[in-house]
């Protein structure tokens, strides 16, 4: 599953779906999919994901693939993308969205 991001204030983001859920999440969101922010919840939203970013910058975020449970047998050790690459876009959308006053809805 693909998830994306839109707002009229920023470039529309696609991410795979157990990534975006978990970025959901981590702006203190259900994790539904389609969802939805108005503008006025944008601001707590990106603080609470800037806050998991910089307490957990390094960890990876990488979708799993279908099917097998855990990271992929074939990746080396070190090889992820980090949470902080992953929300880096989505911070960026919601940062514009909140200037803007725009809603930012995802689906």
């Amino acid at each position: 599953m693909l998830v994306t991001f839109r707002t009229k204030a920023y470039a529309d983001i696609t991410m795979f779906g157990d990534v975006a859920v978990t970025l959901l999440k981590l702006m203190g969101h259900s994790g539904a999919v389609p969802g939805a922010l108005m503008p006025e919840d944008i601001p707590a939203a990106l603080a609470r994901l800037k806050a998991a970013v910089e307490e957990h910058a390094q960890e990876p975020l990488d979708p799993t693939p279908s099917g097998s449970q855990g990271a992929p047998q074939d990746v080396k050790e070190g090889q992820y993308v980090s949470l902080a690459h992953r929300a880096l876009p989505l911070i960026e959308l919601l940062t514009a969205a909140a200037a803007d006053n725009a809603y930012v809805m995802w689906d």
